[in-house]
């Protein structure tokens, strides 16, 4: 897996939950997938020492919304309607990896999927959510 380079960047790279939280947002590359990076730290520990799983989730919402809003229309945004993630193992303090991807995007309704890998490339959680079109 890659990390994130630096380009131009958009509205949802920018975002201010991705700069508080640590959020490295890849360039768009069109194709409908996005990657988003943490360097995971202490901040982001729980009491166990591992990442937070509020963290993991953020980081699967960040990678999932950013796929499917880079697809819409500019006078279009989005709402997350649902959001599913499923932990498959605790991940230590250091960098993550989030893939997602659009699977369908219908007229109103999208729904994508995310994979989230440590250091290692060892899964750590998976994701889905369903988006809401919405005119601006």
């Amino acid at each position: 897996m890659s990390s994130p380079a630096d380009s131009t960047p958009d509205r949802f790279s920018e975002a201010p939950i991705s700069r508080l939280i640590g959020f490295e947002v890849a360039p768009e590359k069109g194709d409908g997938k996005t990657l988003v990076a943490l360097e995971a730290g202490e901040k982001h520990a729980n009491p166990m020492g591992r990442v937070h799983g509020g963290v993991i989730s953020a980081l699967a919402d960040a990678a999932m919304g950013t796929a499917y809003g880079r697809v819409l229309l500019d006078e279009e945004d989005f709402s997350t309607i649902e959001l599913k993630v499923n932990f498959m193992r605790p991940v230590k303090i250091g960098r993550i990896l989030a893939t997602a991807r659009i699977v369908q995007r219908g007229l109103r309704i999208g729904f994508l999927d995310c994979e989230i890998h440590d250091a290692r490339g060892k899964l750590v959680a998976t994701g889905t959510s369903t988006c809401m079109t919405i005119a601006s």
